[in-house]
């Protein structure tokens, strides 16, 4: 399995994304809607199209990033969302990035990296946050593939994950999902430790 920039810029290019909801996932835009702080420094990993990052941008979020290493998603939401900062739509690798953010929103990108790279999103995800910062977002709790993305996961294995470096605010079935996610999703809130010890 070779989930490259290559493959992911193929998805986009042959519209091969059926992971797709083609609006904001409801779960986030219910948390997005009671965030006031104009100016958090947001970071939505492996964005893709990235509905999030449209909403929280025309809700006058000024500090909105989206990291995906296919430069086709990226295109898309700039043809999308002309007014959308060019600046913040970054064409790296997650694990590559090296800036600060208060939140990270987590919306398909865990369940479609190769499941091995699980404990390096959580040790990366804790590097990139500031004092505080929270990832929200939906895991897949659900049996999905195991050859291709996406792919699944439970609350237990999750919590290995995260729990060194997070403080679990939150982990639960998400009662408003997309219809076609109903009753497999986890609506998910942590906070970032302070650590006593380096993490490496």
């Amino acid at each position: 399995m070779s989930l490259t920039k290559d493959f992911w810029d193929n998805r986009y290019k042959n519209k091969d994304t059926g992971w797709d909801l083609g609006e904001v996932s409801p779960p986030l835009k219910a948390y997005i809607d009671q965030l006031s702080d104009k100016n958090l420094k947001i970071l939505i990993p492996g964005g893709g199209h990235s509905y999030e990052a449209e909403y929280l941008h025309y809700k006058g979020f000024k500090n909105v990033y989206v990291v995906d290493v296919s430069k086709t998603a990226l295109s898309n939401i700039k043809t999308r969302v002309p007014s959308f900062p060019p600046a913040h739509l970054i064409l790296s690798n997650f694990f590559d990035l090296e800036m600060s953010f208060n939140l990270i929103i987590e919306q398909t990108f865990f369940c479609a990296i190769d499941p091995n790279l699980r404990p390096a999103y959580a040790t990366k995800s804790f590097e990139l946050l500031s004092s505080k910062g929270k990832v929200v977002g939906l895991l897949f709790d659900a049996v999905l593939n195991e050859d291709k993305p996406p792919f699944g996961g439970s609350k237990p294995e999750y919590l290995e994950y995260f729990k060194p470096y997070f403080n679990i605010l939150l982990m639960e079935d998400a009662h408003n999902s997309h219809d076609t996610r109903d009753g497999k999703e986890l609506f998910f809130k942590i906070e970032k430790k302070t650590l006593d010890i380096p993490l490496f």
